[in-house]
């Protein structure tokens, strides 16, 4: 059976964190957001605790009216160019929006050496393999803050990542944390076009990453995308699933053909959410995970 599917037919239908700041139903009444009646948005400096040091990373939480415990979303930034430092944080407002209309706890952290986090950005040279892994601990570190509030249902978590967030989420998938019932990948990658066979390097990381993924998975890529030429999206795909075992063997691909003039920016776009959504949907109620 095919796992690859054509979306253009839906086209046509530890110790505490520290609080930073919050906004209120006021500060809402302010400005139009997306986002539904009584959300609040939280922003918490979580510990990383390493073997030499502790660095903290700045993590926007959006919390549904309530006091749960909810499901729980984590949505992982991509990488934009120039110095890490200077990304802003990732609120992905319109996008969280959905998460949260379907009663889920959507938290948005910002890896070590991004934005407001503490620490240097780790590149891993031309290893794309070890770049994810390394992002994939600071996932670690915020289930680890994420799990112990009352208001998250622990059992029920769902990792999503875009673009360079999409390859750390695939890496985690390979590392595993209780209570994660699936991961989904927007675009996926790392592009270093320094690195002699960056595609191949690419190809290689997430066949890796399939030998011991532990979790059904969703990859959404589309046919112009500015960093992955065609046919590279399903080249890795391929990979990763030949190596899957188990749960992961449950992967499945979703090309959404051309999106606006580059399908990278498919996630963060508003108009993409019409697009992602109803794969997104259908992908949840496969791992019993809210969705309406």
């Amino acid at each position: 059976m095919s796992f690859v599917f054509r979306a253009l037919a839906w086209l046509m239908l530890g110790p505490v964190a520290m609080p930073l700041m919050a906004s209120s139903a006021l500060a809402q009444a302010q400005s139009p957001s997306p986002l539904p009646p009584r959300v609040t948005e939280q922003v918490v400096m979580i510990p990383k605790t390493g073997t030499l040091f502790t660095v903290e990373l700045e993590t926007t939480i959006f919390r549904p009216p309530g006091d749960g415990p909810f499901p729980l979303v984590v949505i992982n930034h991509g990488k934009a160019p120039g110095k890490p430092a200077f990304q802003g944080r990732a609120k992905f407002v319109a996008q969280s929006a959905e998460f949260l209309k379907r009663g889920y706890v959507v938290a948005l952290p910002m890896r070590q050496g991004f934005s407001r986090s503490g620490g240097a950005y780790i590149g891993g040279g031309c290893n794309v393999q070890a770049n994810g892994l390394m992002q994939a601990e600071d996932l670690i570190a915020a289930l680890d803050y994420l799990t112990r509030q009352s208001y998250v249902d622990a059992e029920r978590i769902v990792m999503v990542g875009q673009s360079h967030g999409g390859l750390s989420t695939m890496a985690f998938n390979a590392i595993g944390y209780p209570g994660v019932r699936g991961v989904i990948n927007f675009a996926g990658g790392l592009r270093n076009e320094s690195c002699a066979g960056w595609e191949n390097n690419l190809v290689d990381a997430f066949a890796d990453y399939g030998r011991t993924a532990r979790y059904p998975s969703l990859w959404i890529y589309g046919s112009n995308d500015s960093y992955w030429p065609w046919p590279l999206p399903e080249t890795m795909f391929n990979r990763y699933k030949a190596a899957a075992t188990g749960s992961a063997a449950d992967a499945t691909f979703v090309d959404v053909g051309e999106f606006e003039s580059d399908s990278h920016r498919l996630f963060s776009s508003r108009n993409g959410i019409r697009v992602w959504l109803p794969p997104v949907e259908a992908f949840l109620r496969r791992i019993g995970m809210p969705a309406e």
